[in-house]
């Protein structure tokens, strides 16, 4: 979507403006509307725009600063070196052009230092004559605040410094003349320190626990968390925060050689630097240290959202000099935004399979969460209604670990008065039929029983990995099926042939005897998978085991893997009557009357009939001898770090554990992680017993 002259002077205007706004909430009144990560994307795009169209811009534009204002309630400290902000990198291509422009100035095999980048408030701490004297936020990067006393108030910044002996500073690679003149420095002279005062994620739960029960607005996040601490006027509250300060950098220069040096004399003074660290000899070892943190940031106790890498040999600095407000010296290599904003360019109608229509938003193409999005699913019209969404909004969108980039918020600020509003479409735009809503449900669906995207997503369904697993036989293959009419329902994929697949685009002979030999292999299937397979609404993974296990109960004859016919399935099912199938435990009234109802269609009963025609039969998984965990009921809240939420309900499964979606009086345990939501507190209203992950991890490792 093109934009003429006069409107990208808007668009700049309008963004400069917005991102004015939160810096100063964010900055000087400690208010947080979006995350830094969607500040940082609005940042960005200004940033792109104006260098494309370099004539619109002007001094007070966000990109021409550092950082915010000082606190007119705060005393105005001048640092005595500027605080500079770093330039940051979002992958491993602008890392390697950094090194190529490194070398420009120094054809040199360069060697780097790597730490992580910690997510809090960046801090100046002077010392004169070994004892804290003032504390400065970083402010506009030349005047900051003084916070000194709220500093004060952290146990990691001593209020004197240690003095280093002799041998300890000979350790660091010191000769005789730099050990004196450190020694004497400390005692008679100045020192200065930057690093970054942080709030670590267990003083941050705690604190949003409690203000909760008191009623209070919770905090944001942990940056937010330590920024407001720092700027707290009383000092008896901000001790409540219990901040921690990791020192990144020492300005005091003592002619060292090597950056890693000033942060093992940082240590010898008394500061709390990071462990996570690491010499690296090429951007190979960079990119190691980067992978590793990346994947295990959720082990840390505090949050980081990168890694700072910088040129190790100091000589090297006032060589590679500063360009614009940053140095080239050093290079913020971001982990992938979690955040970020797009602009919606147009809604469309997603068809599931049973007929569901859901609204798709076309995004601008962007990178979030290390992937490129350029669609989000907008769920149904009460989420677009709750947004406030229209065609042509810029939006925030989230994506947190690996689940599906979501649209959390819009920003009505930047709209031009040229956007849309959301319509419901009068027709599939499929298959052309009806669409109506249900009485007490939030979807509109297509009622077309034959919409060709309801066939197919059916079909997909069948063949995908949580069902059947077929290999080989993918979406777009399950279409190019349907569309040459080999398949039209599940059945019809047991009735294939080699000779039917060959004349086809993209199938040779060993592709299609492949195919074959990969149907034929899945001819015999675990009841729970079939159930899953066939796509009754409402009945999914957990459904399904709720369903085998009151199936076994009536035909306790069977073994384990004892293989039975589909009509004996059919039977059992279509000999239940509604209410039986709501007395099944954990079967509500909805799921049953959509049982119910799935088994009386008679084209679902000529399909099974068809299956088992075909030669599919069912199969009994049960377990030899009585399980640990047989009987107890597990509900899950939270997010785990060791392992995904399916790979922790698969070892409770396998140890014959069942696994719930609500907490009630039957529930056995409730396994908490991080964040978790409103199951934990009614977990302890009922007294039921909470497991964190590691009691959940040894409970598991003790009975397997």
């Amino acid at each position: 979507m093109s934009m003429d002259k006069q409107e990208i002077k808007n668009r700049i205007e309008k963004l400069k403006k917005e991102i004015n706004h939160h810096r100063y909430l964010y900055h000087v009144l400690d208010k947080h509307e979006i995350s830094d990560a969607a500040l940082d994307s609005l940042k960005n795009e200004l940033f792109r725009l104006e260098m494309d169209n370099p004539e619109f811009i002007t001094p007070d534009s966000p990109t021409q600063r550092v950082g915010g204002e000082p606190l007119d309630r705060f005393v105005k400290v001048q640092h005595s070196v500027q605080m500079i902000s770093l330039f940051d990198a979002f992958s491993r291509d602008d890392i390697f052009a950094w090194e190529k422009r490194l070398k420009r100035i120094k054809s040199i095999p360069f060697e780097y230092f790597a730490e992580l980048k910690l997510d809090g408030l960046a801090m100046s701490l002077r010392y004169e004559k070994n004892i804290f004297k003032i504390g400065a936020t970083r402010g506009d990067g030349m005047v900051g605040e003084d916070v000194t006393q709220n500093l004060k108030t952290i146990e990691s910044i001593p209020l004197e410094l240690r003095v280093p002996n002799e041998n300890e500073l000979r350790e660091i690679g010191l000769s005789g003349f730099q050990i004196k003149k450190v020694v004497q420095t400390i005692k008679n002279g100045t020192i200065e320190v930057r690093g970054e005062a942080i709030m670590n994620k267990k003083v941050f739960d705690e604190l949003n626990k409690r203000y909760k029960k008191e009623g209070k607005p919770v905090l944001a996040n942990s940056r937010n968390g330590a920024a407001g601490s720092i700027r707290q006027l009383n000092p008896a509250l901000a001790a409540e925060r219990k901040l921690d300060f990791y020192v990144y950098e020492l300005v005091t220069d003592f002619g060292f050689e090597r950056h890693e040096q000033k942060l093992q004399l940082a240590h010898l003074l008394g500061f709390r630097v990071l462990r996570q660290i690491k010499f690296c000899r090429s951007l190979k070892e960079v990119f190691n240290f980067y992978e590793k943190w990346l994947q295990k940031r959720n082990e840390l106790p505090f949050e980081i959202d990168g890694v700072v890498v910088k040129v190790n040999n100091l000589k090297l600095w006032p060589i590679l000099g500063h360009v614009g407000k940053g140095p080239r010296f050093m290079m913020a290599y971001k982990f992938p935004a979690e955040q970020v904003t797009s602009k919606v360019e147009d809604v469309v109608w997603q068809v599931g399979r049973t007929g569901t229509l859901t609204p798709i938003a076309v995004l601008i193409p962007v990178r979030v969460g290390g992937v490129t999005v350029s669609h989000a699913t907008l769920h149904n019209m009460d989420e677009i209604f709750r947004l406030g969404i229209k065609i042509g909004d810029t939006v925030i969108l989230e994506r947190a670990g690996d689940v599906i980039p979501k649209v959390i918020q819009v920003l009505p600020n930047l709209r031009t008065g040229r956007e849309k509003e959301i319509q419901v479409p009068k027709k599939c735009h499929v298959c052309g039929g009806g669409i109506e809503r249900l009485k007490n449900e939030v979807a509109y669906r297509c009622i077309n029983k034959n919409c060709f995207a309801v066939t197919l997503r059916n079909l997909s369904h069948w063949t995908s990995r949580g069902a059947m697993d077929i290999e080989g036989l993918g979406p777009k293959i399950v279409e190019q099926l349907v569309k040459e009419g080999l398949v039209s329902d599940i059945a019809d994929f047991y009735s294939l042939t080699a000779g039917d697949l060959k004349p086809l685009e993209r199938f040779a002979e060993k592709s299609s005897e492949n195919l074959i030999k990969a149907i034929a292999n899945k001819k015999e299937i675990p009841l729970v998978k079939f159930i899953i397979g066939l796509g009754i609404r409402h009945v999914g993974e957990e459904t399904a085991l709720l369903l085998v296990k009151q199936f076994l109960i009536f035909n306790s004859q069977f073994s384990n893997n004892f293989q039975f016919p589909i009509s004996q399935f059919l039977k059992y099912f279509l000999n239940l009557k509604k209410e039986d199938l709501e007395n099944i435990p954990d079967i509500g009234p909805v799921v049953a009357e959509s049982l119910f109802e799935w088994f009386r269609n008679e084209k679902n009963v000529e399909i099974l009939n068809k299956l088992q025609k075909n030669g599919v039969a069912l199969k009994v998984e049960r377990k030899s001898k009585k399980q640990a965990l047989e009987g107890k009921k597990f509900v899950l809240t939270g997010s785990l770090n060791s392992l995904t939420r399916n790979e922790a309900k698969a070892k409770i499964r396998e140890l014959g554990g069942e696994m719930s979606s609500a907490v009630s009086s039957k529930t056995d345990y409730v396994i908490v992680g991080d964040n978790p939501g409103s199951k934990y507190d009614k977990a302890k209203k009922l007294g039921i017993e909470i497991l964190n992950e590691d009691k959940f991890q040894k409970l598991i490792t003790h009975n397997s």
